[in-house]
C-alpha cells in the first residue's frame, strides 16, 4: 500500500495550489481609463495585483508537490523494477498524463502571473484613441486550477499503482545458471 503520508502531503499541497489558483482568478487586476486633471491625456488605472502572488504561490505549491511525486517514485526510470501486469501499465499511463496536466497547469499559472503583472505604461495624449488598458484574461487561472485538481487525482492514483506494481515484484531467488546433467 502507498504511504498514506506521501498522499496525504501530495494532497494538501495540491489543495493549496487549487485554492490560490481560485483566488487568483477571483481576484484579476481590472482596469479603468483615468483622465487627468488637465484634461491632456488619458492613463490606464489598475486595481489590486494580488493575484499575480496567488499565481505563483500556486505555481510553487504544484511545483513542489510534483517534485514530491517524483522524488518518492524516483521519477519511475530508477529503482526496484516493476512487476509486469496491469499495474505496472496503469503507473505509466498515469505517469504520462500527470506530466501532461502538470506542464498545462504551470503554463497557465505562469502566463496567467506573467500578463496580469504586466501594465501598460503607455498614454494617450489629446483625446486620441484611448489607451488598450490589457489585463489578464478571464479563466486563465480557472484553467490552470482545473488542471491543478485533475493532476490530483491522477497522481494520488499514479502514487497508487505504482507502489503497487513495485511492492509486488520478487526476483526469482533460485538458480540463475542453465541446469546441466552430470558428466560422466
Amino acid at each position: 500500500m502507498a504511504s498514506k503520508i506521501l498522499m496525504a502531503v501530495i494532497f494538501v499541497f495540491d489543495v493549496i495550489a487549487f485554492a490560490l489558483a481560485v483566488a487568483a482568478e477571483q481576484r484579476r487586476s481590472t482596469a479603468r481609463i483615468q483622465q487627468d486633471t488637465e484634461a491632456n491625456y488619458n492613463y490606464c488605472v489598475y486595481d489590486s495585483d494580488i493575484s499575480t502572488g496567488y499565481g505563483v504561490g500556486a505555481f510553487l505549491f504544484f511545483m513542489a508537490s510534483q517534485v514530491i511525486i517524483m522524488v518518492a517514485s524516483r521519477c519511475f526510470c530508477f529503482g526496484k523494477p516493476l512487476k509486469p501486469g496491469g499495474a505496472r501499465a496503469s503507473a505509466v499511463l498515469l505517469f504520462v498524463t500527470c506530466w501532461v496536466f502538470f506542464i498545462i497547469a504551470e503554463i497557465c499559472l505562469l502566463a496567467g502571473s506573467v500578463r496580469n503583472a504586466y501594465h501598460t505604461k503607455y498614454r494617450a495624449i489629446f483625446s486620441e484613441v484611448p489607451p488598450s488598458c490589457q489585463t489578464v484574461r478571464k479563466g486563465v487561472f480557472g484553467a490552470g486550477a482545473a488542471f491543478i485538481f485533475l493532476n490530483c487525482i491522477v497522481s494520488e492514483l499514479y502514487i497508487l499503482f505504482f507502489t503497487k506494481a513495485r511492492d509486488s515484484f520478487h526476483p526469482y531467488g533460485g538458480e540463475v545458471g542453465v541446469g546441466m546433467g552430470t558428466y560422466k
